[in-house]
This record gives C-alpha cells, sequence and structure tokens, in this order.
C-alpha cells in the first residue's frame, strides 16, 4: 500500500527501530510509547483490521505477537505486558497492529488511558529495540 507507513516499515523504506523481522510480521518499538519498550507487531501484508487478516496467516501472526508478548518483560525489567489491537477506531495508522506494551505494578496505566513517555534520544530508543531483539533472537 504506498501510502501506508507500516507497510513502508515493513518494506524498509521507512526507518524504524524494529525489535523483529520474520515472514509473520514484523515489530518495532511505538515512537509514542505508552512505557518505553512499547512494541508495535504488524503483519506484512497491508490488512487495514483483524477481521480482514486472511484465516492462513492468524496463526504465525499470533505466535509472532506472542513471541514479542515474552521477550518484552525479559528485555526491559516489566513483570507482564498488556496486549491490545484497535479495529478502525482509534488506529492511527489504517494498518492491522497488535500493541505490547510492558507492565509494572503501579505504572500509573488505568483502563484504556494511555499516557504517552518519549524516548530521551534515539540512543535510547536503539538501546530498548536492541535488548528487545536480543531477547527474541
Amino acid at each position: 500500500m504506498p501510502d501506508c507507513l507500516f507497510c513502508a516499515i515493513v518494506a524498509g523504506s521507512v526507518p524504524a527501530f524494529k525489535v523483529v523481522d520474520s515472514p509473520d510480521g514484523v515489530g518495532f518499538l511505538d515512537i509514542r510509547p505508552v512505557f518505553k519498550g512499547h512494541v508495535l507487531v504488524v503483519p506484512r501484508p497491508h490488512v487495514p483490521e483483524l477481521s480482514a487478516l486472511e484465516p492462513d496467516l492468524l496463526p504465525g501472526f499470533f505466535a509472532l505477537v506472542q513471541r514479542v508478548a515474552a521477550a518484552v518483560p525479559e528485555a526491559t525489567g516489566a513483570r507482564g505486558t498488556f496486549v491490545a489491537m484497535n479495529n478502525i477506531v482509534s488506529q492511527s495508522v489504517p494498518h492491522l497492529h497488535a500493541h505490547v506494551v510492558p507492565r509494572t505494578k503501579g505504572d500509573g496505566l488505568r483502563g484504556f488511558f494511555w499516557p504517552r513517555h518519549k524516548y530521551g534520544s534515539e540512543e535510547e530508543a536503539a538501546s530498548y529495540a536492541s535488548r528487545i531483539a536480543g531477547v527474541l533472537g
């Protein structure tokens, strides 16, 4: 899809802090993370929402989301993750993506109010991406 930011990231024509690049999808840091280490996982083909994802792609895509959800706490020191997906409403980019957000007890996240935290620098973002990618292998 020529005007899709996530398709451009998948294709490599737009830079991103990728943590995984596999046949099942691509994971990269959210540039406006809820907490540092917040990863977006997208399928390789342009798919606007979950209901449009081909059934044969579901197992691989969700296995990738599961792998990222396991890697994020180990890489960031978080206690767990919050995994979420919007369909059409609240999607800032109309390409299916799963949010994998690191969580710790008392982190202040309440319901669906997601305060955003910026990375202090590109080096800090690259460090988070590298640590998560390292856990993913």
